[in-house]
């Protein structure tokens, strides 16, 4: 008898199909309510530091440099009050084999696929994962699908994410081009399912472990050349693996720096909508993923995120389109680097939240991307334009998402919005509650809220409090 494949059927198997794709057991992690033992599962189903930097290193991953931006830092302090305006620094993730830091977590994915015997690994993204999963499964000598959500309903895709199909293709992988819609996941659970192979999630404890080397090479590299941490590290916040993985990175280093999350502002506009897919300019690092993955990060494509961003985030803020693309373009002429948006969301804020310090402070833009003809400005602007997106020169604080994309003035309309993490906090707890349709809550459970909302047993009882929770 045929195996049932119509959605409801593989919607239904997912469980099963997971853990054959995986290979853990997340079930002996749960306590059979809202708390699970994050920590155990990071230990005992990732890898340690060390063994994450010497699987990189067989590869050619990590030990990426660091650049001061001198330049960047002499225009900030020109509008910066007297006094401030922070050093600058960028770590060029874009020097890894696939051009961005996610060939930290696709070391780990096709490491440990080849370890347990796969033949070969399935990603589902649309985003610069692919190709470093692409990238890193050719070096294992392993088979690669990468799934995309593609296209809307008109057959039209995102420059962007077509270069990134390309990247993909080079590297020998298979493409599968999807519209925007529920498909994905079904496609990718079929897939799965169909050929056996591996489920190379950016969300698995290992895939987040790999980025840990990134926040340790951080802290190491600035002791040495700077004799201290970083005070401030500003990372480019999508999914939260990004951001979970440096913080821990840093704090196994024992850095004392604080972690800033960085976010393109999409508000307004609904990511799984057809209409509006190809109404934004980025197909990754806003707050269409931020937000949503902030406040249920179980989400994803595994039952249990090792991506908890708000157990390390010390603030969150975002900036608009347009100031991305201005800084693509001083990054390129003021610095010399030629890179892609990914990347410079997280440095735009940078070089706003620099003219909050002191000159003595030293704050990172985390990561750098490669470019490549779909993440240029000028392919991505007329993609805009074709979509009805007036474009103008202004002031971006009035930029509406879907509507404009407005380029700054000159530098000094550069500015960050801080989001409330506080109602972000509320928001995952809520979410906690109605996703394991629970009435009143353990003990247990609220040291688990504490500790991934990273804030104190008054907030979280607060909260239930205006829940109606027991405890």
């Amino acid at each position: 008898m045929s195996k049932d494949m119509s959605f409801e059927a593989v919607m239904a198997r997912r469980p099963e199909t997971m853990k054959k794709a995986i290979g853990i057991d997340y079930d002996v992690f749960e306590s059979g309510s809202i708390a699970f033992d994050y920590e155990r599962m990071m230990r005992e189903t990732g890898y340690s530091l060390q063994q994450m930097q010497k699987i990189q290193s067989e590869t050619g991953v990590g030990n990426t440099p660091v650049y001061e931006l001198r330049n960047l830092t002499a225009l900030a302090r020109k509008f910066a009050p007297k006094g401030k305006g922070a050093r600058i620094f960028v770590k060029d993730e874009a020097a890894n084999p696939s051009g961005s830091f996610k060939a930290r977590r696709a070391a780990t994915a096709c490491y440990h696929a080849k370890k347990l015997g796969y033949k070969g690994v399935i990603a589902a993204t649309s985003g610069n994962y692919g190709a470093a999963v692409a990238s890193q499964a050719a070096m294992r000598g392993l088979k690669c699908i990468i799934v995309q959500e593609c296209y809307d309903s008109r057959e039209v895709g995102q420059p962007e994410i077509v270069e990134k199909a390309r990247k993909c293709e080079a590297y020998g992988a298979e493409v599968v081009q999807l519209t925007v819609g529920p498909e994905l996941f079904y496609s990718f659970l079929r897939l799965l399912e169909e050929t056996g192979y591996f489920n190379a999630s950016l969300y698995t404890p290992f895939g987040i472990a790999g980025v840990e080397t990134l926040g340790y090479e951080l802290s190491m590299e600035f002791r040495e050349r700077e004799g201290k941490d970083p005070d401030v590290v500003v990372v480019t916040n999508a999914g939260g693996g990004n951001l979970t993985g440096t913080a821990r990175g840093l704090i196994k280093a024992d850095a004392d720096t604080q972690i800033v999350g960085a976010s393109v502002d999409l508000s307004g506009l609904h990511m799984a909508s057809d209409t509006q897919f190809n109404r934004k300019s980025f197909t990754t690092g806003h707050t269409g993923f931020g937000i949503p993955f902030a406040t249920w990060p179980d989400r994803s494509d595994v039952p249990r995120s090792a991506a908890r961003p708000l157990r390390y985030m010390d603030r969150y803020v975002t900036v608009n389109q347009g100031s991305v693309f201005y800084m693509t373009e001083a990054l390129a002429q003021l610095e010399g680097l030629e890179r892609g948006p990914a990347g410079n969301t997280s440095l735009a804020a940078t070089f706003a939240l620099a003219q909050e310090l002191d000159e003595d402070k030293i704050i990172v833009a985390q990561e750098t991307e490669y470019t490549g003809a779909g993440k240029h400005i000028q392919p991505q602007l007329t993609f805009a334009k074709e979509n009805g997106i007036e474009i103008v020169i202004d002031d971006p604080k009035d930029e509406v998402p879907g509507e404009n994309i407005i380029l700054p003035k000159d530098p000094s309309y550069i500015k960050t919005k801080d989001i409330d993490l506080n109602k972000i906090k509320r928001s995952y707890i809520r979410n906690c509650i109605k996703n394991t349709k629970v009435d009143s809550v353990t003990s247990e459970d609220i040291e688990f809220l504490v500790k991934d909302t990273k804030s104190s047993e008054e907030f979280v009882k607060k909260v239930l409090d205006e829940l109606k929770v027991e405890y």
